[in-house]
Protein backbone atom coordinates (compact mmCIF):
# COMPACT_ATOMS: atom_id res chain seq x y z
CA UNK A 1 0.00 0.00 0.00
CA UNK A 2 1.48 3.49 -1.47
CA UNK A 3 1.85 5.54 1.85
CA UNK A 4 1.73 8.67 -0.02
CA UNK A 5 -1.20 8.19 -0.96
CA UNK A 6 -4.24 10.56 -0.21
CA UNK A 7 -6.35 7.63 0.93
CA UNK A 8 -3.81 5.87 3.24
CA UNK A 9 -5.28 3.50 5.32
CA UNK A 10 -4.06 4.55 8.87
CA UNK A 11 -4.42 2.03 12.52
CA UNK A 12 -5.52 4.47 15.47
CA UNK A 13 -4.47 3.19 18.76
CA UNK A 14 -6.44 5.27 21.59
CA UNK A 15 -9.71 6.58 21.30
CA UNK A 16 -10.23 9.17 24.26
CA UNK A 17 -11.61 12.63 23.35
CA UNK A 18 -8.71 13.13 20.92
CA UNK A 19 -8.37 10.06 18.85
CA UNK A 20 -11.98 9.76 18.40
CA UNK A 21 -11.79 13.00 16.68
CA UNK A 22 -8.63 12.27 14.98
CA UNK A 23 -10.06 8.53 13.59
CA UNK A 24 -13.46 10.72 12.81
CA UNK A 25 -11.41 12.99 10.55
CA UNK A 26 -10.01 10.23 8.75
CA UNK A 27 -13.15 8.27 8.29
CA UNK A 28 -14.56 11.64 6.88
CA UNK A 29 -11.54 12.36 4.65
CA UNK A 30 -11.94 8.71 2.83
CA UNK A 31 -9.35 7.25 5.01
CA UNK A 32 -10.05 3.53 5.50
CA UNK A 33 -9.16 3.40 9.32
CA UNK A 34 -9.39 0.69 11.95
CA UNK A 35 -9.10 1.63 15.21
CA UNK A 36 -8.56 -0.13 19.11
CA UNK A 37 -9.10 0.89 22.25
CA UNK A 38 -8.38 -1.09 25.62
CA UNK A 39 -12.18 -0.25 26.88
CA UNK A 40 -14.50 -1.70 23.95
CA UNK A 41 -17.61 0.35 23.03
CA UNK A 42 -15.85 3.59 22.91
CA UNK A 43 -17.33 6.70 20.42
CA UNK A 44 -19.76 4.30 18.90
CA UNK A 45 -20.68 7.00 15.79
CA UNK A 46 -17.51 6.56 14.27
CA UNK A 47 -17.58 5.16 10.58
CA UNK A 48 -14.66 2.71 11.02
CA UNK A 49 -13.45 -0.65 11.32
CA UNK A 50 -13.20 -2.19 15.30
CA UNK A 51 -9.73 -4.21 15.76
CA UNK A 52 -10.43 -6.54 18.64
CA UNK A 53 -6.71 -6.91 19.39
CA UNK A 54 -3.88 -4.61 19.18
CA UNK A 55 -2.30 -7.42 16.38
CA UNK A 56 -5.33 -6.93 14.66
CA UNK A 57 -5.13 -3.21 14.61
CA UNK A 58 -1.50 -2.58 13.87
CA UNK A 59 -1.49 -5.28 10.88
CA UNK A 60 -4.31 -3.64 9.02
CA UNK A 61 -2.68 -0.55 7.51
CA UNK A 62 1.02 0.50 7.28
CA UNK A 63 -0.16 3.56 9.37
CA UNK A 64 0.17 3.02 13.17
CA UNK A 65 -1.37 6.13 15.41
CA UNK A 66 -0.99 6.31 19.23
CA UNK A 67 -3.02 8.58 21.02
CA UNK A 68 -2.77 7.11 24.24
CA UNK A 69 -2.69 8.03 28.03
CA UNK A 70 0.89 8.42 28.52
CA UNK A 71 4.28 7.14 27.84
CA UNK A 72 4.55 3.73 29.83
CA UNK A 73 0.90 3.03 27.79
CA UNK A 74 2.73 3.37 24.37
CA UNK A 75 5.25 0.45 25.76
CA UNK A 76 2.67 -1.60 27.45
CA UNK A 77 0.33 -1.41 24.22
CA UNK A 78 2.99 -2.17 21.67
CA UNK A 79 5.94 -4.34 23.26
CA UNK A 80 3.82 -7.39 22.71
CA UNK A 81 3.31 -6.83 18.93
CA UNK A 82 6.47 -5.05 18.44
CA UNK A 83 7.36 -7.95 15.49
CA UNK A 84 4.61 -6.86 13.30
CA UNK A 85 5.40 -3.23 13.38
CA UNK A 86 8.36 -3.92 11.84
CA UNK A 87 8.40 -2.03 8.85
CA UNK A 88 5.53 0.11 8.98
CA UNK A 89 4.98 4.23 10.61
CA UNK A 90 4.70 4.95 13.64
CA UNK A 91 3.16 8.19 15.06
CA UNK A 92 2.90 8.29 18.75
CA UNK A 93 0.65 11.33 19.75
CA UNK A 94 0.83 10.17 23.27
CA UNK A 95 2.18 13.32 25.24
CA UNK A 96 5.63 12.60 26.46
CA UNK A 97 8.71 14.59 27.12
CA UNK A 98 11.51 15.15 25.21
CA UNK A 99 13.08 12.28 26.40
CA UNK A 100 10.65 10.15 26.31
CA UNK A 101 10.05 10.85 22.66
CA UNK A 102 13.71 9.99 22.05
CA UNK A 103 13.86 7.02 23.56
CA UNK A 104 10.80 5.99 22.24
CA UNK A 105 12.38 6.66 18.45
CA UNK A 106 15.39 4.66 19.58
CA UNK A 107 13.10 1.57 20.78
CA UNK A 108 11.03 2.13 17.36
CA UNK A 109 14.45 2.06 15.32
CA UNK A 110 16.31 -0.63 16.96
CA UNK A 111 13.05 -2.60 15.86
CA UNK A 112 13.04 -1.46 12.16
CA UNK A 113 10.20 0.96 12.70
CA UNK A 114 10.15 3.75 11.33
CA UNK A 115 9.36 6.54 13.87
CA UNK A 116 7.43 10.49 14.45
CA UNK A 117 6.72 12.10 17.12
CA UNK A 118 3.60 14.33 17.06
CA UNK A 119 2.89 17.23 19.50
CA UNK A 120 -0.98 18.36 19.01
CA UNK A 121 -2.10 22.10 19.44
CA UNK A 122 -5.62 22.11 18.91
CA UNK A 123 -8.45 20.89 21.19
CA UNK A 124 -10.70 18.16 19.99
CA UNK A 125 -13.32 19.85 18.25
CA UNK A 126 -10.12 21.58 15.96
CA UNK A 127 -9.28 18.74 14.78
CA UNK A 128 -10.36 18.84 10.84
CA UNK A 129 -9.78 22.38 10.64
CA UNK A 130 -6.58 24.67 10.02
CA UNK A 131 -7.15 26.71 13.00
CA UNK A 132 -4.87 23.73 15.08
CA UNK A 133 -1.58 22.79 14.66
CA UNK A 134 0.35 19.54 14.92
CA UNK A 135 4.52 19.29 15.60
CA UNK A 136 5.95 16.59 14.28
CA UNK A 137 10.31 15.15 14.61
CA UNK A 138 12.05 12.44 14.03
CA UNK A 139 11.96 10.52 10.71
CA UNK A 140 11.64 13.14 7.60
CA UNK A 141 11.13 10.64 5.24
CA UNK A 142 7.96 9.57 7.00
CA UNK A 143 6.89 12.25 7.71
CA UNK A 144 6.82 13.02 3.86
CA UNK A 145 5.08 10.20 2.96
CA UNK A 146 2.15 10.54 6.10
CA UNK A 147 1.97 14.40 4.85
CA UNK A 148 -1.78 13.62 3.00
CA UNK A 149 -2.59 11.57 6.61
CA UNK A 150 -1.58 14.30 8.58
CA UNK A 151 -3.32 17.59 6.59
CA UNK A 152 -6.36 15.96 7.63
CA UNK A 153 -6.14 17.05 11.20
CA UNK A 154 -4.55 20.04 11.06
CA UNK A 155 -1.66 22.45 10.15
CA UNK A 156 1.60 19.96 9.85
CA UNK A 157 4.68 20.82 10.94
CA UNK A 158 8.09 18.95 11.02
CA UNK A 159 10.76 20.39 13.10
CA UNK A 160 13.63 18.03 12.49
CA UNK A 161 15.16 15.01 12.86
CA UNK A 162 15.46 14.95 16.69
CA UNK A 163 12.68 12.83 17.92
CA UNK A 164 12.51 15.08 21.21
CA UNK A 165 11.59 18.36 19.61
CA UNK A 166 7.89 18.35 18.89
CA UNK A 167 7.85 17.65 22.58
CA UNK A 168 10.01 20.67 23.79
CA UNK A 169 7.92 22.81 21.67
CA UNK A 170 4.72 21.56 22.84
CA UNK A 171 5.44 21.57 26.36
CA UNK A 172 7.46 25.16 26.13
CA UNK A 173 4.28 26.97 24.27
CA UNK A 174 2.15 25.29 27.36
CA UNK A 175 4.42 26.67 29.70
CA UNK A 176 3.81 30.00 28.45
CA UNK A 177 -0.19 29.82 28.41
CA UNK A 178 -0.41 28.27 31.74
CA UNK A 179 2.07 31.01 33.09
CA UNK A 180 -0.67 33.35 31.82
CA UNK A 181 -3.85 31.48 33.23
CA UNK A 182 -2.00 31.31 36.59
CA UNK A 183 -1.08 35.12 36.25
CA UNK A 184 -5.08 35.46 35.47
CA UNK A 185 -6.56 33.46 38.41
CA UNK A 186 -3.87 35.18 40.96
CA UNK A 187 -5.52 38.39 39.47
CA UNK A 188 -8.90 37.67 40.05
CA UNK A 189 -8.07 35.99 43.96
CA UNK A 190 -7.04 39.34 44.25
CA UNK A 191 -9.21 41.57 43.37
CA UNK A 192 -12.36 38.78 44.35
CA UNK A 193 -10.70 39.30 47.96
CA UNK A 194 -12.95 42.87 48.15
CA UNK A 195 -15.90 40.93 46.41
CA UNK A 196 -15.03 41.71 42.80
CA UNK A 197 -16.73 38.98 40.20
CA UNK A 198 -13.71 37.27 38.28
CA UNK A 199 -15.79 37.74 35.07
CA UNK A 200 -15.60 41.50 35.89
CA UNK A 201 -11.69 41.23 36.22
CA UNK A 202 -11.49 39.37 32.92
CA UNK A 203 -13.23 41.85 31.14
CA UNK A 204 -10.47 45.01 32.14
CA UNK A 205 -7.81 42.26 32.31
CA UNK A 206 -8.29 40.88 28.40
CA UNK A 207 -7.51 44.16 26.81
CA UNK A 208 -4.51 44.84 28.93
CA UNK A 209 -2.60 41.39 28.78
CA UNK A 210 -3.59 41.30 24.97
CA UNK A 211 -2.33 44.42 24.53
CA UNK A 212 1.29 42.95 26.83
CA UNK A 213 1.45 40.36 24.76
CA UNK A 214 1.93 42.23 21.33
CA UNK A 215 5.18 43.10 23.13
CA UNK A 216 6.33 39.37 23.05
CA UNK A 217 7.92 39.87 19.86
CA UNK A 218 10.49 42.15 21.06
CA UNK A 219 11.18 40.40 24.25
CA UNK A 220 11.67 37.42 21.93
CA UNK A 221 14.55 39.71 19.59
CA UNK A 222 16.16 41.10 22.63
CA UNK A 223 16.58 37.49 24.56
CA UNK A 224 17.73 36.43 20.79
CA UNK A 225 20.66 39.07 20.94
CA UNK A 226 21.76 38.44 24.46
CA UNK A 227 21.97 42.71 25.03
CA UNK A 228 19.92 42.98 28.18
CA UNK A 229 21.46 47.07 28.70
CA UNK A 230 19.01 47.92 25.40
CA UNK A 231 16.49 50.55 26.41
CA UNK A 232 13.17 49.00 28.58
CA UNK A 233 11.91 48.30 32.12
CA UNK A 234 14.80 47.71 34.10
CA UNK A 235 15.36 45.00 36.97
CA UNK A 236 15.58 47.67 39.53
CA UNK A 237 12.13 48.81 38.34
CA UNK A 238 10.29 45.53 37.80
CA UNK A 239 10.31 45.30 41.89
CA UNK A 240 7.23 42.93 42.71
CA UNK A 241 7.26 42.82 45.87
CA UNK A 242 4.05 45.51 46.41
CA UNK A 243 2.17 43.12 44.57
CA UNK A 244 3.51 39.87 46.91
CA UNK A 245 2.61 42.43 49.95
CA UNK A 246 -0.84 43.58 48.75
CA UNK A 247 -1.76 39.83 47.94
CA UNK A 248 -0.65 38.95 51.09
CA UNK A 249 -2.99 41.97 53.02
CA UNK A 250 -5.64 40.62 51.05
CA UNK A 251 -5.26 37.19 52.19
CA UNK A 252 -4.07 35.70 49.08
CA UNK A 253 -1.52 32.78 48.35
CA UNK A 254 1.34 34.99 46.60
CA UNK A 255 3.48 32.14 45.10
CA UNK A 256 3.14 33.00 41.75
CA UNK A 257 4.49 36.56 41.82
CA UNK A 258 7.12 35.46 44.29
CA UNK A 259 8.23 33.11 41.86
CA UNK A 260 9.60 35.72 39.26
CA UNK A 261 10.26 37.96 42.29
CA UNK A 262 12.63 35.42 42.92
CA UNK A 263 14.13 35.53 39.68
CA UNK A 264 14.98 39.00 39.33
CA UNK A 265 16.36 39.18 42.83
CA UNK A 266 18.37 36.67 41.83
CA UNK A 267 19.89 38.84 38.54
CA UNK A 268 19.70 42.10 40.62
CA UNK A 269 21.99 40.30 43.09
CA UNK A 270 24.39 39.57 40.55
CA UNK A 271 24.72 43.37 39.52
CA UNK A 272 21.99 43.13 36.58
CA UNK A 273 19.55 45.61 38.19
CA UNK A 274 20.11 48.26 35.48
CA UNK A 275 19.23 45.85 32.99
CA UNK A 276 16.07 45.05 30.99
CA UNK A 277 12.91 42.60 32.46
CA UNK A 278 14.27 39.68 29.67
CA UNK A 279 17.15 39.13 31.91
CA UNK A 280 15.60 36.76 33.95
CA UNK A 281 16.11 34.35 30.72
CA UNK A 282 19.45 34.25 32.06
CA UNK A 283 18.72 32.50 35.30
CA UNK A 284 16.52 30.25 33.71
CA UNK A 285 18.69 28.93 31.30
CA UNK A 286 19.54 25.21 31.09
CA UNK A 287 23.18 24.83 33.51
CA UNK A 288 25.15 23.94 29.93
CA UNK A 289 24.20 26.95 28.19
CA UNK A 290 24.01 29.58 30.94
CA UNK A 291 26.89 31.40 29.90
CA UNK A 292 27.16 34.99 31.55
CA UNK A 293 26.77 37.48 28.86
Amino acid sequence: MNETNNTAGVTLLGLGAMGSALAAALADAGHPTTVWNRTPGRAPGLAVTRAATVRDAVTAHPIVVACLLRHDSVHETLAPVVDDLRGRTLVNLTTTTPNEARELATWATGHGIRYLDGAIMATPPMIGSREGQVFYSGSAAAFDACRPVFDVWATSEFHGEDAGMASLLDLAMLSAMYGMFAGLTHGAAMAGSAGVRATDFAVRAIPFVGAMTAHFARSAEIIDGGDYTVPGQSLDFSDLGHIVQASEEQGVDPATIVAVQGLIDQQVAAGHGAEVFERIYESLRAPDRAVAR
